[in-house]
This record gives structure tokens, sequence and C-alpha cells, in this order.
């Protein structure tokens, strides 16, 4: 070969060697990165309803599992609170002597102690129950005494035995008061008789939750009836119970206080139960007061909505590369909240900036906040996510 076909056939070489070159340089540059096309969240903040109160008196009602006061009505200051004090004695009597769910507690011999202060009661004209000396009743037995017929004499000697006395019992109650920050409420005895014994709407609300929250005081304050030794058959004062799902709690009158119901119902909302926790101060009577509160009950039940705020495979965006590949941006996310009236409901979406993904990779974040409360959830790619071809990048050369 002359020197002229060599030279020539190193200038092919040399111009395939540039070709490659060049070719490799194109693949060697970043790809641009492509953003989701974000879908539009949904509006999932319910509508407020309005709630039936009375006309009379005050109120508030809340929730199990909600915090403080969920609506009000009325004056919300501090008001005698008749015998719905007995719920204050009977947790402060747990307090010190704790039963077991399900079992009866220690015996209680009754003594002349006993029936002298059942004298006084029935003296001062205040609801009471039988005593027989020497009879023996178990520490929830004098619960039921307590709570169903609504015994003053029952708190007295309760808190005396719980206590050694009733002087003891009121300084033991007014600090559990204290440290559970009802400071609203105060115990000048242990039945509700005196209008000293006060409280507001707002703590016999967390008062109530408290009850429900004992196994064993819920159980008694949802009874209709119970039998006792040497008492006999005693019945709740609480007509409502078993009506629009009422479960308890405590009555209370005097007239001081007016008609009044510390009341619980467990009410269906979609596929869940919300426990409502309410109170009704100052009322004429027992009648108006059970009318109303039932109205009320069907208004707070309305005012609870069930909300899906998200289903497995839900779609919140996509991506669409300029080569043409594609991919949707779904969630697992399985989640349904129980929401009061109109508390807030958002949702939104991040998602980083892609030039490829495997399948079911994480890439973003779906946030639900309801209220206060704020949850992430992961955005992943429904699939692939690909690359493009080197036909495609040569085609298209990045800067």
């Amino acid at each position: 070969m002359n020197a002229r076909g060599r030279v020539t056939i190193l200038a092919i070489v040399l111009l395939i060697a540039q070709v490659f070159l060049a070719g490799g340089s194109v693949l060697a540059k970043p790809l641009p990165a492509t953003s989701a096309q974000l879908t539009a969240t949904p509006e999932l903040t319910q509508a407020a309803q309005p709630l039936t109160w009375p006309t009379f008196g005050r109120g508030a009602v809340g929730a199990v599992g909600y915090d403080g006061v969920l609506a009000e009505h009325g004056d919300q200051g501090r008001v005698p609170i008749a015998s719905v004090t007995k719920t204050v004695t009977a947790l402060v009597v747990l307090d010190k002597m704790p039963i077991a769910d399900g079992e009866q507690g220690p015996s209680i011999t009754l003594t002349d102690a006993d029936v002298e202060i059942y004298n006084q009661v029935i003296a001062q004209n205040g609801s009471s129950a039988r005593v027989v000396v020497g009879a023996t009743l178990t520490q929830r037995q004098m619960l039921e005494a307590l709570m169903l017929p609504s015994a003053n004499n029952y708190s007295i000697m309760l808190a005396d035995w719980a206590y050694g006395s009733l002087d003891a019992f009121l300084v033991a109650a007014n600090n559990w008061l204290t440290a559970k920050g009802l400071t609203d409420t105060y115990l000048a005895d242990s039945s509700g008789l005196s209008p000293k014994s006060v409280s507001s709407p707002a703590n016999l609300v967390e008062i109530g939750k408290l009850v429900l929250a004992n196994p064993v005081l819920a159980s008694v304050v949802k009874e209709k009836d119970a039998v006792l030794p040497s008492i006999g058959q005693v019945s709740n004062t609480n007509k409502l119970l078993g009506l629009n799902g009422v479960i308890g709690l405590k009555t209370g009158t005097t007239p001081e206080a007016g008609a009044c119901l510390l009341f619980a119902a467990e009410m269906p909302v979609g596929d869940s139960t919300v426990t409502v926790v309410g109170v009704i101060l100052g009322a004429p009577n027992h009648k108006v007061l059970n009318e109303s509160i039932l109205t009320l009950l069907g208004t707070v039940n309305s005012a609870f909505h069930s909300v899906t705020l998200a289903t497995p495979g839900q779609e919140y965006g996509s991506y669409s590369t300029p080569w043409g590949a594609e991919t949707s941006l779904v969630s697992d996310a399985q989640a349904t909240a129980i929401v009061w009236q109109n508390t807030p409901i958002t949702l939104t979406t991040t998602a980083r900036r892609l030039t490829s993904a495997e399948a079911g990779e994480n890439v973003g974040t779906l946030t639900i906040t309801v209220g206060e409360q704020k949850t992430d959830y992961p955005l992943t790619t429904k699939t692939a996510l690909e690359e493009p071809d080197t036909a495609w990048r040569m085609a298209h050369p990045q800067p």
C-alpha cells in the first residue's frame, strides 16, 4: 500500500473514532429531570350541622377520644351540680380503693353509725337507701346504691369507709380534682345536696369521660336496676338509659341546680361508634330535660361525619418524560376519619423530579391533615419509568 492509501485509511479511522467519541459524549450527558403533574386533591372538609340546644340552662358536649368540649350552650361558669357530684365521689373512692374489672371488691358490714347517717339524710329530705345494721354489701354494691337510686347516705358511708371521715374525703377529693386539672369543680359535700358543690359544663364533660374510663364505674352507671342485700331492688334514676344509645351517667336535682343530667351515649358514625359525653344543667324538671337531651343527641349524631381520606391504589399525579415514558403516582394508604362538624381536612402532595424509577419506588409524600393531626403516607410509582434508548439520546443531544 502506498503512502497515499495509508493516509486515507488513517483519516477514515480518525473520523470513525470522532463519531464514537461524539456519541459517547452525548450518551454520557445527564438526562432532563421530569416533574410530576400533581392532581388537585379533593375538598373533604364537611359542612357544619346546627345543634338543637334547649332554651333553658347551660350545657356542653364532648366525645371520648376528642380533646375538650366540642360544643357548648349557655353560661359556662361554675354552678351547683346536685347529685352529679356523686360521680366525683365514686371516682375518688375508687382512686383510694380500686376494684378490678369484673370483681366486687371487699365486703363492708353496716353499723349503727351508718344508721345514724341514714337518719340525718332523711331529716335533710335527701335521697336515701335503706340501712340494716349487720348487713354486708360489697364495695360494688355500695357504688350501685350510690349511683342508681342516688342515695346521699351511701355517698357519706363510702367516703367514711375509704378515707376515715367525710372531712378527710373532701380534702382528698378537692386535691384529686386539682391534680386532674378540674379547677372549676369543688366539693363541699359528698352528695351534692350542698349548693356549694359546684362545677362547670366543660369540667363535667371531662369527669364523664373519667367515669367511662373506669370499667367498674362505667358498668354500674349503665345498669337500669340492681338487687342489693338488705335494700332490695333499686332502679336507676336516669330514665334515658337505652334510648338513643344512652349508656349512663348521673342525674341530679336540687332547688339551686334545677334538674341536671350528665349523660353518655354511643352513636353509630359510618362503620364506627362514637361515645358522646354531655351535660345539661338547670332544667325546670326531668321530663323536659330528658326530651331536650334526646333531641340534642339526634343533632349531635348528625354533626359527626365518617370521611374516606384515601384508598389503596388512588392516583395523585403522573410523570410524562420528553421521550414518552409514563407512570402514575399512587398511594397504598387506607385512611378514614370520624370528624366533628367542619373540622378542617387538607390533603397535600409532594414528589421529586425524576429521569427514571423502578415500579413501586417511593418518590413522594401524601400528607393528610385532620384538624391538628398530620399523617404522612408514601407516594410511589405505579409502573417503571424507563430511560430513553440510544437513538433518542443521539437525536436529542443535551446541552
